[in-house]
């Protein structure tokens, strides 16, 4: 007899229609899966079959040949074992009719025939809409990610015996109801901690307010780890788009709560520097998300940077200057966003007090060079402030004035953001790090003096045509923070000042 259900998989950040088709026929007994299955898809035979007989259905012991339909795809989601049951109790007679092909059914069965999470429930629910079903049966855990797709009905499926129950019309199952609440995360660091380092916190208002990308550079201590941990805190509220595409990443990725629904904080992302290039921009036969991409549309820490192989630094060009990363591999090419802003932090030398004014540096000339290199000059292009962050002093520490709040400092970033998403309304671009150069050129207004003094600084410091984009997109957010329409000689002062001190001590 043959029967066919509807399961879904990912590919990338997108969900894939899988259909699954089911034959039982007389002869010798045996279960055969064919569609390129993976390892873990294999294994749903035991489970399923495992799974019906501990739900208390018996099913006769036949011929069964499973193929899972486009072949050309491999499917890598323990998800299908939900459909490839209902598709095998519907052959055996257990489940008749056609209502449940209006359905998707995505869950990992236990041996008890218990329905369990899967990963990238999300996507798959955005495409079971996208392609006109109906709605998605999914288990419990997985119930609120499903809820975040509108006009797609969710139902809650605990068990294979609850499903064969509401499939033969024996019980009601209604669909799972949306709440209008978002649980907003709160963020515990906050700058009022942060004692001192004017400079540096203004640094990070203006690349908060850009979306640019930035360099520190100091002594261990000098506190830019903590500064780097409270850029979450003043970076404006995601949209509900961003907020969307951030879930679906986390979902593909397996890293989202049980029962959770749409992430509502940016990311943060601090890998050690001992992860390789695999896991930082994605990896695996079928490419999964790396810390590139789990950065997306939030921040990008790396902490000691010159401690990175080389490999995994190059391999951050790309998505810096692209705002999304391509992977090829034998079995898919997949393209992922990468949208992130980049914060890295390194000492001036392998001791780290060059340049202390407490402490003496034991490292040769040779040394500091030899360390600093090994962050390479295309790579410090793309990034658009650098910083020095010096040792905060004994006076500083014990300061009684109440330091600025993150939430201060988020009012003026949000307003500026508010000023960028007016001018970019008709350019698909949120942000003036985005700015390509010819929207540079086009909306970017400059007085004379100040673009006299970007001529100079451009002819003394020998600077490429990437930093020059890079200089007026900063100083581009220096005006925005200043409620100006155009870049005056202050503005552009200050873009150039964050721009040279790293550049000179790599040189």
């Amino acid at each position: 007899m043959f029967a066919r259900a509807y399961a879904a998989t990912t590919m990338g950040v997108e969900g894939i229609i899988i259909n699954v088709e089911i034959d039982c026929s007389p002869g010798l007994p045996c279960f055969d899966m064919v569609g390129l299955p993976d390892a873990a898809v294999k294994e749903a035979k035991e489970r399923v079959r495992t799974g019906i007989k501990n739900s208390g259905i018996k099913l006769n012991a036949e011929k069964v040949t499973v193929n899972l339909a486009p072949a050309a795809i491999r499917k890598d989601s323990a998800g299908l074992d939900l459909p490839i049951a209902v598709a095998l109790l519907k052959a055996y007679k257990v489940l008749q009719g056609d209502e449940m092909e209006k359905y998707v059914f995505a869950a990992e069965l236990s041996l008890a025939g218990e329905c369990r999470s899967i990963s990238g429930v999300l996507p798959m629910a955005i495409k079971a809409k996208e392609a006109g079903f109906e709605g998605i049966f999914v288990s419990p855990a997985n119930v609120n990610e499903a809820l975040l797709v509108d006009d797609l009905k969710v139902y809650s499926v605990a068990n294979v015996a609850e499903l064969v129950e509401y499939l033969s019309g024996r019980k009601e199952l209604r669909p799972a109801e949306k709440t209008d609440e978002v649980h907003l995360e709160e963020i515990e660091e906050d700058f009022a901690d942060v004692q001192g380092q004017f400079l540096a916190k203004r640094a990070f208002e203006i690349a908060a307010a850009g979306g640019h990308n930035l360099l520190m550079v100091g002594s261990p201590g000098a506190g830019k780890t903590m500064l780097a941990r409270r850029m979450s805190s003043i970076l404006p509220q995601m949209e509900p788009k961003e907020a969307l595409e951030v879930t679906k990443i986390y979902s593909i990725a397996g890293m989202l709560k049980n029962n959770s629904g749409l992430i509502t904080v940016r990311p943060f992302r601090a890998p050690h520097h001992t992860i390789s290039s695999s896991a930082m921009v994605g990896g695996g036969i079928i490419p999964r998300p790396g810390e590139v991409t789990l950065s997306h549309n939030g921040v990008l820490f790396l902490d000691e940077l010159p401690e990175f192989s080389k490999q995994s630094l190059e391999v951050l060009r790309q998505p810096i200057e692209d705002g999304s990363l391509t992977i090829s591999r034998v079995n898919a090419s997949l393209t992922y966003p990468s949208r992130f802003m980049l914060i890295a932090a390194l000492n001036p030398c392998p001791c780290g007090f060059y340049g202390d004014k407490e402490k003496h540096c034991n490292c040769s000339f040779t040394e500091i060079k030899r360390y600093t290199r090994r962050i390479s000059g295309p790579l410090l292009d793309r990034i658009d402030i650098h910083l020095q962050v010096p040792r905060v002093t004994y006076k500083e520490l014990n300061e009684s004035r109440k330091e600025e709040s993150s939430a201060e400092i988020r009012k003026r970033v949000e307003e500026a953001r508010k000023r960028q998403l007016s001018r970019f309304r008709e350019k698909n671009i949120v942000c003036n790090a985005q700015m390509s150069h010819a929207v540079l050129k086009e909306m970017c207004r400059i007085t004379k003096p100040a673009q006299n003094m970007m001529e100079r600084a451009f002819k003394e410091q020998g600077m490429s045509a990437r930093s020059y984009d890079r200089i007026i997109k900063v100083a581009q957010t220096i005006a925005d923070l200043d409620k100006s329409d155009i870049i005056d000689v202050k503005h552009m002062a200050e873009a150039i000042q964050f721009r040279s001190n790293i550049l000179k001590l790599a040189d």
